[in-house]
This record gives C-alpha cells, structure tokens and sequence, in this order.
C-alpha cells in the first residue's frame, strides 16, 4: 500500500469505529476516535502533497489543527465548551476561506454556473437562521451562532471554485453544522442525529483535505535561475 494511502485508511477506519460508537452512546470510544480524525487527514494532506513535489497548505494543515481542537471541546458537555467549540471551528472556517479565496476563486465565483453558489447560500443560510432564531434566542446563543453562520456558508460558497471535490466537501461541512445548530435550537431532532453529524462532518473535512491535495500548486523546489537549462520536452 503507498504510504499516502495509509493515513487515508485509518481514517475511514477509525471514523466508522466514531460513527458506531454514536450509533451505540459509547462514551468512551466516541472520546478515543474523534480526536484521531482532523490529525490522520493531516497526515495525509502532508504526504500526498509532498510526494507531489509540493508543499503543504498551512492554511489547510492550521484549519484541520483548529477542527481538532473544536472536536476535544465538544466531547465536553455545557454551554461555555459549546462555545469554545465554536470559536474554534470560526478559526478553522477562517483558515479554508483564506486558503479557498487565492488563485482568483472570487473570479470564478463571478462565472455562471457558479454565480448561483453565493446566492444559494445566503439564502439558505437566511432561511435556517430565521426558523431557528427563537431557539437560538432562548439558548443564549443567536447572535454566536449567527456570526458563525456566516463565515461557515462563507467557506462553503468560496470551497466550491476549487472543484467538485471541494465544493461538496463545504457542502457537507455545512449541513453537518446545520444540524448540530437544529438540535440546539430544539426544532429538528432527526433519529439517529450524532451520526448523521459525524457522517456528514468527516466525509466533508475528508473530500475538502482529498480534494486540496489533488489540486496543489505550491513547488518546494526554487524556480529555475536564468542559466539553469531548460527542461526537455516530453
């Protein structure tokens, strides 16, 4: 098995060892593998974009850095981990939107078909701030949420000028966070609802990290001097 192919691997293994301990209240699983996943996608951003002749993002490395951060605090119950979860996961969103908006994504979010995308997620995000508003509000946590809101279909909207991959990837991150949002809010309560947000949080992280790698620009080699001889055509 190539190398980069084995950070991928424990990956899928230990979030699907996270999904069934959801799926079963295991505690004390659930508190083992969630802390694994963001580091094992790093691992891998890191090796494929590295056998690829390139460097690794630091944005992309410093947001999974943040996402692991956000997981350990949510493990914790109460409102203030809630919160530091947040702020947490605000870094990690500020940290792909400043990755995502290089290389001219602002341009091609200006491109039909992808000038409906920015549209498309404000209105979405409109809607679900207005039908959850008097649970955030009762909560104690409108205004947080709201501004979380924000920079989230931010991320989601600038993610899809860098391919399907990516593009679905801040889709997926976004209805995770949704969902995590309708439950605090206490107007949606699906069966099953921890690992629908589990699910639907790694396969985004996973399809973004998988996605970015794929499409990595950065050499680690110095470009050439002007007497270095040019490379032949292949």
């Amino acid at each position: 098995m190539p190398r980069t192919r084995l950070p991928l691997a424990a990956f899928v293994t230990v979030t699907a060892a996270n999904l069934a301990a959801n799926a079963t209240d295991a505690t004390l699983a659930e508190a083992i593998t969630k802390p694994l996943l963001m580091p094992l996608l790093a691992a891998y951003l890191w090796l494929a974009t590295r056998d690829r002749g390139h460097r690794p993002s630091r944005l992309l490395l410093a947001a999974l850095a943040f996402s692991t951060g956000g997981d350990v605090a949510l493990l914790v119950g109460g409102t203030g981990w809630f919160l530091t979860g947040m702020a947490l996961f605000l870094g990690a969103h500020l940290c792909y939107i400043a990755a995502f908006t290089r290389h001219r994504a602002a341009a091609a979010l200006r491109r039909p078909p992808l000038l409906a995308v920015p549209l498309g997620y404000a209105l979405l995000t409109a809607a679900a701030l207005t039908w959850m508003w008097t649970g955030l509000t009762d909560a104690g946590l409108a205004v947080p949420v709201a501004a979380y809101a924000l920079a989230l279909a931010t991320m989601a909207t600038t993610a899809a000028a860098h391919g399907w991959r990516v593009g679905l990837g801040g889709a997926l991150f976004l209805l995770s966070d949704l969902l995590i949002a309708t439950g605090v809010a206490g107007v949606l309560d699906p069966p099953g609802a921890p690992v629908l947000v589990m699910a639907t949080y790694a396969a985004g992280q996973a399809l973004i990290v998988t996605g970015a790698a794929a499409r990595a620009t950065t050499p680690t080699a110095p470009p050439l001097t002007p007497t270095a001889a040019p490379a032949a055509p292949r």
